[in-house]
């Protein structure tokens, strides 16, 4: 199998890095690549590299550049606090920092205690080259999914079989450091299709570099909301929707634009999608997250038992793939199969339907309540921008349903959101407790931040008198508190 220097260096007289000539392009990584050897030759072991490069162009040219020689490659969000470099640094001690395009280097290594010099490894159990890619930061824990070109490249085929399609042209307008947008960047790079690099926000108002009917799009739910406005939308060949549950009435206005979405399931451990619905299926109104690529295999499982499950049966989504990391950094996984956190069901036609996560789960009354459920319901009112929606003790019923929003109109209340779910959710299911802020805590893949929600919630709830409500320091920058309700 080709290595990804051998794709650049097969594409370095074509033209299809858009925006960027491909010959500087093989050259930076050429440069890239003799600085690691140097860094090499210092060291008996393979070294340890951080990438936490801003500059994208500079950041895949350094990560062709590890992937080239023998080394161990993580994959870092370059806004990460201290607190989040703290747990990194916990996990993997780095040969060689990258993080800027200057010999400049940031305080926060300083303050780290990292040193440039540092060739302290951890004794490795891998033999093979890792490519640690994060995930579970929105959880307050971060982790490094642990995957090799093999495991990236088999999605890539997956994908390809999946589509019917050879070459994969792609418009990334999400983080690099992020399985779904380093992916969008491999899947050009080896199927000989364009690359262009892009902000959401040049979709909105500028012309476009390119076709777009060639070109597959990735969005996340928030992204897809800020731009359905754009009639450029509904040009792109597919647009795949990921990374956090989408709500019933923003796809259905999706589906109104005639947009040709594909929403996917998928997850840093399996190096993107598994499961994604065709944009013919999207439009002619089925609900799912689509049939199985060929790479993959879905089974659902049971909750107690752990036996497979037949059709329209809730359980454990269970994955076996091709494209599955080999476990979290630095343990291998205990099996084959990915047991992931997300409950849901296989139609007969084998689509793959989610209900919600199983740690998301609230327990009120003895009830069973999914987050994802009753937040796609109160989004669905349209009287809210964005929900949130999660357990909080409670004496009376073990623990109460509270629901972060953000009202599209300020003069909104809380007697008019519940009267628009009448008809939506069962009693049960309905919120107790109400909080209007005017943002949610998301990360850059729009997932939502439920510890910090957490904090949030219990700290107002805990006033017992909720319009006076003092919010927590950390919140008051990003999420400026408006009012509160209570509906116990």
């Amino acid at each position: 199998m080709k290595g990804a220097w051998e794709y650049v260096q097969e594409r370095a007289e074509e033209d299809w890095l858009i925006g960027y000539e491909s010959r500087a392009f093989f050259e930076l990584t050429n440069q890239a690549i003799a600085q690691l050897n140097l860094a090499k030759a210092r060291s008996p072991h393979p070294p340890v590299i951080f990438l936490a490069e801003s500059d994208p162009i500079h950041f895949l040219a350094k990560f062709i550049a590890a992937c080239a020689i023998d080394c161990h490659l993580f994959l870092c969000n370059p806004t990460w606090t201290d607190s989040e470099w703290a747990q990194v640094r916990a996990l993997a001690q780095p040969s060689l920092i990258w993080n800027e395009t200057t010999p400049h280097r940031p305080n926060f290594i300083a303050r780290m205690g990292f040193q440039e010099t540092q060739l302290a490894i951890r004794n490795s159990q891998f033999a093979i080259p890792l490519i640690c890619i994060p995930t579970g930061g929105s959880s307050g824990t971060i982790r490094f999914a642990m995957h090799t070109w093999d495991t990236l490249m088999a999605s890539v085929t997956g994908f390809q079989q999946y589509f019917g399609v050879e070459r994969i042209h792609s418009c990334c307008v999400l983080p690099l450091y992020h399985v779904s947008g380093l992916m969008q960047f491999v899947r050009s790079l080896t199927s000989g299709g364009n690359f262009v690099l892009l902000s959401h926000k040049t979709l909105e108002s500028s012309p476009l570099p390119f076709n777009p009917a060639d070109c597959f799009l990735s969005l996340v739910p928030t992204q897809l909301q800020r731009l359905l406005g754009s009639p450029i939308l509904a040009h792109f060949k597919m647009i795949l929707l990921g990374g956090a549950p989408a709500g019933s009435e923003l796809l259905e206005q999706a589906r109104r634009l005639n947009i040709p979405l594909a929403p996917t399931y998928g997850m840093t451990e399996t190096a993107s999608q598994v499961a994604t619905l065709k944009p013919t299926d999207f439009l002619q109104g089925i609900t799912s997250c689509g049939q199985t690529l060929p790479h993959a295999q879905i089974t659902i499982r049971s909750v107690t038992t752990g036996e497979v499950l037949g059709v329209n049966q809730t359980g454990v989504v269970t994955i076996a793939s091709a494209s599955l990391a080999l476990g979290y950094y630095p343990e291998l996984f205990d099996d084959s199969a990915f047991v992931a956190d997300d409950l849901g069901w296989l139609d007969e036609r084998g689509y793959l339907h989610i209900v919600g996560r199983q740690s998301d789960k609230i327990i009120t009354g003895g009830e069973n309540v999914f987050p994802a459920e009753v937040e796609a319901a109160i989004l669905a009112t349209g009287l809210v921008q964005d929900v949130g929606v999660i357990g909080v003790s409670d004496r009376q019923w073990g623990e109460a349903i509270a629901a972060v929003y953000v009202p599209i109109d300020i003069n909104l209340t809380v007697t008019m959101l519940k009267a628009a779910l009448e008809n939506r959710l069962s009693k049960f299911k309905l919120p107790k407790h109400w909080i209007a802020v005017e943002h949610l805590p998301r990360n850059a893949q729009g997932k939502l931040n439920r510890p910090k929600l957490q904090q949030l919630v219990s700290s107002t709830v805990l006033t017992k008198q909720l319009t006076d409500a003092v919010i927590p320091a950390e919140f008051e920058s990003e999420h400026q508190y408006k009012h509160g309700e209570s509906g116990l």
